[in-house]
């Protein structure tokens, strides 16, 4: 796809208000007549994280295909991955309208959304569907009213066991009321504990074990990050994403945008979460899978966050901005930076920045 033609379909969505403009893309999607975006395949960028095989490092993070309606379609773009929801137990329509926001001058974005989704029963038909070769995993969160968060996580394992590659547990969005409470020490703990025996039980039915993440926020104090540390390595997880979206409005140019309440993604959230995945990385030690998200938007970006740690590298927001032809520049991108660095794998350059990154006062 070519950069002319994004740029003109970037202004016909532009039109629109963000939520009509997503619902669109996820229709074009579905159409088929995007035509593929994807690199040539690179054996330098295969990786292999919590037992899976990735061809390449780049996914799609969750938020955009919300209720599983177009994973085949994004794995066409280029990516190596996607990961679908938040999805959770039932239904629910999120916070009221209007609740995403686009700051064009600072290419980022506000969200408000609150896991508006069709709930566990519409996205599981849809995985069903899909083909077992296809990377896909699967977000699962809380019902905004429920009576037993935990045991929303846990019937999110079980629902999905038979058609999910990976679990993220997001106890990180803003937009649900209490939910970052779950990252405290003690409510972690016990979210892992279950989450995990739930696992452990799918496990011998399935005879298959699927890796959990744990999906956590940008917005952490320095004993926060030391908690959520020591509980990941007392539990057998598949590995941390870091990060979710941010409540700072540290820097903005568009201060009218920057008043709206919610989560904060795109451009400006890239130094503050690989910061944060750098000191991560410090905490948890060398062979803790981590994904790295947060203002990903070119291949030297990507590739910044390997550098701070990461082993895979997830984007959403970049794309409202450059199209759907950015997974594929980036792929292409990593292996020219392989052809220049003379590089064997794209992991060796991993955690060659950590020191700089984990030092960095944002």
């Amino acid at each position: 796809m070519t950069r002319p033609f994004e740029s003109l379909a970037r202004r016909g969505l532009f039109l629109l208000d963000p939520e009509s403009a997503h619902g669109l893309s996820i229709r074009a999607l579905k159409s088929g007549l995007l035509p593929s975006c994807a690199a040539p395949a690179d054996p330098r960028l295969v990786q292999t994280v919590a037992g899976l095989t990735f061809a390449n490092p780049i996914g799609m993070a969750a938020g955009y295909d919300k209720n599983a309606e177009v994973p085949e379609a994004l794995l066409k773009l280029g990516f190596g991955f996607t990961e679908i929801g938040t999805v959770t137990p039932r239904p629910q329509a999120g916070n009221d309208r209007p609740r995403l926001f686009r700051l064009v001058k600072d290419e980022a974005v506000i969200n408000r959304l609150g896991f508006n989704n069709e709930g566990h029963g519409a996205a599981l038909a849809r995985l069903r569907g899909c083909s077992r070769d296809a990377l896909v995993g699967v977000n699962i969160g809380a019902n905004k009213d429920s009576a037993d968060r935990i045991a929303d996580y846990v019937a999110g394992i079980r629902t999905f066991y038979p058609v999910a590659r990976y679990f993220t547990a997001n106890i990180s969005s803003p937009n649900t009321p209490g939910l970052r409470d779950l990252q405290a020490r003690g409510s972690l703990a016990a979210l892992l504990s279950a989450v995990l025996a739930a696992r452990e039980e799918e496990a011998v039915k399935a005879g298959k074990r699927i890796p959990v993440f744990l999906k956590i926020a940008p917005d952490l104090t320095e004993e926060g990050m030391d908690d959520i540390a020591a509980e990941v390595l007392a539990h057998d997880l598949g590995g941390l994403i870091v990060s979710n979206t941010t409540l700072s409005r540290e820097g903005l140019k568009d201060q009218r945008q920057a008043k709206e309440p919610g989560g904060l993604s795109g451009r400006p959230l890239f130094e503050k979460s690989t910061a944060v995945l750098a000191r991560m990385r410090k905490r948890v030690g060398p062979d803790m899978p981590i994904i790295g998200v947060g203002g990903v938007g070119s291949a030297e970006t990507a590739a910044e966050k390997i550098r701070a740690g990461a082993d895979l590298v997830q984007l959403y927001s970049c794309m409202v901005y450059q199209g759907p032809g950015l997974p594929g520049r980036i792929v292409r991108g990593l292996s020219a930076l392989c052809d220049r660095d003379g590089l064997a794998s794209i992991r060796e350059i991993r955690d060659s920045r950590i020191d700089y990154w984990a030092g960095r006062k944002v």
